[in-house]
C-alpha cells in the first residue's frame, strides 16, 4: 500500500478552514467515492497553524496515472498544496470499536463547526 498526504499553508488564500469545511460538506467527499484503488481517504485541519489537507491510502496496485476527480482544494485555495508527500504504508491497523466511524467536522451541526 501507498500513503499520500497533501498539506496546504492557508495564510495565502482567501479560502479558511470553515469555507473549505463548507464545501467539503457541499460537494467534496462524493466524487472519492468511486476512486479505483483508492483504499480510504480523509481531510484534515489545524486551526492553530491555518492549514488543511488530506490523506489518502491506495491500493499498492493503483494506478497513480489513473484519472481524480478535480481538485476542488487547489482550484479554490489558489495554489498546489504547501507539501506533499508519498510513502510506502509498513502495516494497517483497525482499533477495536463499537460505533460506526463518525464523518468529521464538516458534516457536524452548525453549532458545533469552528
Amino acid at each position: 500500500m501507498r500513503a499520500t498526504i497533501a498539506w496546504w499553508d492557508l495564510a495565502g488564500s482567501g479560502q479558511t478552514i470553515d469555507s473549505l469545511r463548507a464545501q467539503l460538506r457541499a460537494e467534496g467527499v462524493e466524487p472519492w467515492t468511486q476512486v479505483h484503488g483508492l483504499r480510504l481517504k480523509f481531510w484534515i485541519s489545524d486551526q492553530e497553524t491555518n492549514r488543511w489537507g488530506a490523506v489518502m491510502l491506495w491500493d499498492s496496485t493503483a494506478d497513480p496515472a489513473a484519472p481524480l476527480p478535480p481538485n476542488r482544494a487547489t482550484e479554490l485555495i489558489g495554489y498546489p498544496p504547501t507539501e506533499r508527500m508519498a510513502t510506502d504504508v509498513e502495516a494497517v491497523v483497525e482499533g477495536f470499536h463499537s460505533e460506526s466511524a463518525e464523518p468529521g467536522l464538516a458534516f457536524e451541526p452548525a453549532g458545533r463547526l469552528s
